[in-house]
């Protein structure tokens, strides 16, 4: 193509004619080419684009500048319009809402429920639904404010990061309002008569046709007797019937909790050791300090602070709870990261208070209020999930009195609270009240044995009974 366009320039040919051989050679091509179409793609301008027009349309000389420019100018061009997509508004109107990066360990998610609906006005980094992982709750967020046009996506299915979920206008065009009053009734009402009209009605009445009398049918022959229903026999049992039932999907969490919870049940060898703790310093030590604890702390004491701080030393003196099995080894732990297993109206998640033994009281009061508040909003975020060495679960604040806990993966011990009851208790040879608490360790005998869990829960008992040991660490 470039050889004939040569040597029309260089045998002097008319400018009409080298662009009617140049337009016939490019549409014999496989590459298109139209210079009135691509002159605001040239990379090089207007003005370049006009240089090279001046050189081959009608109505111009041919200029002096080397033929190698002109032709490579020419071939950029083509080039470019194979490789640039045209300008497009509605493309710059519409912005696309994806899956946002859901930690280093999710790979995907389910379409739990949609916040908004198409047609709704929604705010830059405001939730337009909620995509639910093994661990917590994930918000997609709008990334511009707009409209929302429509779901790209349907509640149920499953997602990775940067799929596609919505599409948002800015401008808002484009996106169908649907007022209550414009829908179609499904059956219109019957339209009720006027007497005049009844009586017009009558008037207009056809005479009723005389109708054949009907051909004699002949008779049916006796059906025969249906076989009587069979007998149920008295040991059967009477199941409901299925319309009493509902069938709901389990959600990724409760599904991931089943088996973590059946996984540390098939690989740990679980044994629970109980004791009683006598809850009267620890909660005479609450009830003097409350006030002041909180004007200067703006958080009120708990009894949950006063067991992490018990477990922390108690994990000092026993560092076999603290470690754990992998393969053929055991690592030991030189930090303490204590979870708390927490109950939400979504399942069971557990935080972890970061190096508990750097905390004072007032410290893990705050962490735990901070935690459970954002497990209960489902706010809580899956590094402040991670990890953990050892596990308080407390049964207690839902009433129960006494319960084996199950390990969580992959450590090697939990503790279990439970509820105060006062119970009649021998005390200096007398006969008193006290208020008692069952605690409980259940602890995996491959590493530990029950000497150590023994060990462990009796300084657990010692530090809640007695809080002074830890001002003098005996």
């Amino acid at each position: 193509m470039w050889g004939v366009l040569r040597r029309r320039v260089a045998s002097g040919g008319s400018s009409s004619s080298i662009l009617y051989q140049f337009r016939a050679v490019t549409s014999a091509s496989t590459v298109p080419f139209s210079p009135e179409k691509e002159i605001l793609l040239f990379q090089g301008g207007i003005g370049q684009a006009r240089n090279i027009t001046h050189l081959i349309s009608p109505g111009y000389s041919v200029s002096p500048a080397p033929l190698r420019d002109v032709l490579s100018r020419i071939q950029l061009v083509a080039n470019k319009q194979m490789l640039t997509r045209p300008f497009s508004t509605d493309g710059e109107d519409l912005v696309d809402a994806v899956v946002p990066f859901m930690g280093e360990s999710i790979t995907d998610g389910t379409l739990a429920t949609f916040l908004k609906k198409p047609g709704d006005r929604v705010e830059v980094d405001e939730p337009i639904a909620q995509i639910e992982t093994d661990k917590v709750t994930i918000d997609v967020a709008s990334p511009e404010a707009g409209v929302l046009k429509e779901f790209v996506a349907k509640e149920g299915d499953t997602v990775e990061p940067g799929t596609r979920i919505a599409i948002i206008s800015k401008s808002g065009e484009g996106v169908a309002h649907v007022a209550p009053s414009e829908k179609i009734p499904e059956k219109a009402a019957p339209k009720k008569s006027t007497p005049s009209e009844d009586k017009g009605k009558e008037k207009t009445k056809p005479s009723p046709k005389v109708e054949a009398a009907p051909v004699a049918e002949k008779p049916k022959e006796p059906a025969a007797p249906s076989p009587p229903p069979p007998k149920r026999s008295a040991t059967e049992p009477q199941l409901p019937p299925k319309e009493r039932e509902r069938r709901v999907p389990m959600t990724r969490l409760r599904k991931r909790v089943a088996t973590r919870l059946k996984d540390s049940q098939n690989t740990f060898a679980m044994l629970t050791t109980f004791n009683e703790v006598d809850m009267t310093n620890l909660m005479k030590l609450r009830s003097d300090y409350k006030d002041a604890f909180v004007e200067k702390h703006g958080v009120k004491l708990g009894l949950m602070s006063g067991f992490v701080k018990a477990a922390v030393t108690a994990l000092q003196h026993q560092p076999i709870v603290n470690a754990v099995i992998d393969g053929d080894d055991i690592i030991y732990r030189d930090y303490i990261d204590i979870s708390i297993a927490v109950g939400t109206p979504k399942g069971l998640v557990v935080p972890v208070i970061r190096n508990a033994a750097r905390m004072n009281f007032a410290d893990i009061e705050k962490e735990i209020n901070n935690l459970a508040k954002k497990a209960n909003d489902g706010t809580i975020s899956i590094d402040e999930m991670a990890g953990g060495s050892f596990t308080i679960s407390n049964g207690g604040v839902y009433g129960s009195l006494l319960s084996t806990p199950i390990i969580n993966p992959p450590q090697s011990a939990i503790l279990g609270m439970h509820s105060i009851v006062s119970r009649p208790m021998v005390v200096g040879g007398n006969v008193v009240p006290r208020p008692m608490m069952y605690i409980a360790l259940t602890y995996d005998h491959r590493l530990i044995d029950g000497r150590e869990a023994v060990f462990f829960l009796r300084r657990i008992k010692d530090v809640v009974e007695d809080p002074r040991r830890l001002l003098l660490d005996i």
